[in-house]
């Protein structure tokens, strides 16, 4: 029985580019997927239009799970063909363009038939030598390194616009964290990608590739990507200005009180941030409802652990007990989480003692800043709420790199 070699498979294999990588490239080539063109067509992967001149446009759509800014990245090269199926010209991606690979007016190298190539560290983008990359140094370094991360998950592509993923701001967050810990430094030294043949298969079958395997990395990520669980909040002092909080008479129960400046702006940054915000206070439960419904801000927690409802107040362990089990931690996890809140004694004792992250807010002067033991010693202070979101921050990233060591 005769197997029929589909022939414009075969062309596109026999011109499938050479691509130079960094050695310390990270990240591997995914798929690649590849139209012939005859006549005049519009791209079915990309912004911009074929157009074969009388003879055969090869496209080639370049898969890579990551960019090192990014989860999401598609490159293009285009392979030009005269009639007798030599190469004549060669087009590439770089930055959202269509470029021609030239360097100094000349073309790109091409090996039996295949164009070399050279992809720039961790973004991909095609160049004709190394040499030519040098123009972008200081960018590509500072993409590899500071800006590892920046973009989260990639929705300015036709299949988000489209509708076939979208992104929450929690598979935002572990994409930048996941590639944190890729971060970087290029050599400028470049090897050939090694290229299984089995990677390229036609772009219609990888365009319905492509949603299923962002799905499944962002299922990966939920499922493996280390981070901080959740993030622990007190109210009075660390969220609302205790002196101006006014009691029903006869009563523990606040009924008014004006927030800390900034405070409400504060916990949305941080759910936007993609983070679980849990409520761990003491006092009655109408307190915090009085204080924290009408501002919009009890919806912000995905659970409220309330000493009225425990039945203890902070620091008896009962209280970060129930907080964990309300993220669906135990306490061998505790140290996935932290603690923001006012009193060395109740909030920063009873985390420490958890083994829990401690934030201790010395914003209020209503009581003291001196720890009375090491118990009391917070792991890190903030003056201001404002200054919460960036240390958070920091926190994670510690934790997506295995270190509580945060600069």
């Amino acid at each position: 029985m005769t197997t029929m070699i589909d022939p414009d498979a075969a062309l596109a294999l026999a011109h499938l580019p050479v691509l130079m990588a960094d050695e310390r490239e990270p990240f591997e080539v995914g798929a690649i997927g590849w139209s012939v063109y005859r006549t005049h067509s519009p791209s079915p992967s990309s912004k911009f239009e074929l157009d074969p001149q009388g003879g055969t446009l090869i496209e080639y759509a370049i898969w890579y799970d990551w960019d090192i800014q990014h989860l999401y990245d598609l490159e293009h090269v285009w392979v030009r063909l005269n009639a007798a199926g030599d190469v004549t010209g060669v087009e590439a991606s770089r930055h959202g363009e269509r470029r021609d690979m030239l360097a100094g007016g000349q073309p790109c190298r091409i090996e039996n038939g295949r164009p070399v190539l050279y992809l720039e560290p961790g973004k991909h983008a095609h160049w004709t030598s190394p040499e030519e990359m040098q123009s972008r140094r200081q960018k590509i370094l500072a993409a590899c390194s500071s800006l590892a991360g920046e973009h989260g998950v990639h929705l300015g592509n036709p299949f988000a616009r489209a509708g076939a993923f979208s992104a929450t701001p929690l598979d935002h967050r572990l994409a930048r964290l996941k590639l944190r810990g890729d971060a970087f430094t290029p050599s400028f030294s470049f090897k050939p990608v090694e290229l299984d043949p089995a990677k390229l298969k036609p772009w219609t079958q990888l365009a319905t590739d492509i949603p299923q395997r962002v799905e499944a990395l962002k299922a990966h990520l939920l499922a493996h990507q280390p981070r901080l669980a959740a993030l622990f909040v007190d109210c009075g002092d660390t969220l609302v200005d205790e002196r101006t909080e006014v009691k029903l008479d006869g009563s523990e129960v606040v009924v008014e009180g004006q927030l800390i400046p900034g405070s409400d702006l504060v916990l949305a940054k941080l759910k936007r941030m993609g983070h679980t915000l849990v409520l761990v206070a003491d006092g009655p439960v109408a307190t915090f409802e009085n204080l924290l419904k009408p501002r919009g801000m009890w919806e912000h927690f995905s659970d409220h652990i309330i000493s009225e409802r425990v039945g203890v107040h902070k620091p008896d362990p009962a209280m970060f007990r129930q907080a964990l089990a309300a993220i669906g931690l135990d306490e061998s996890r505790a140290a996935e989480t932290a603690m923001v809140g006012n009193n060395l004694s109740r909030d920063i004792l009873g985390a420490n003692r958890m083994g829990i992250a401690s934030i201790f807010m010395k914003w209020s002067t209503l009581r003291t800043h001196i720890p009375e033991s090491r118990e009391e010693a917070p792991d890190f202070t903030i003056s201001f709420i404002d200054d919460l979101p960036d240390l958070v921050d920091r926190i994670d990233t510690a934790l997506a790199l295995g270190t509580r060591s945060v600069t």
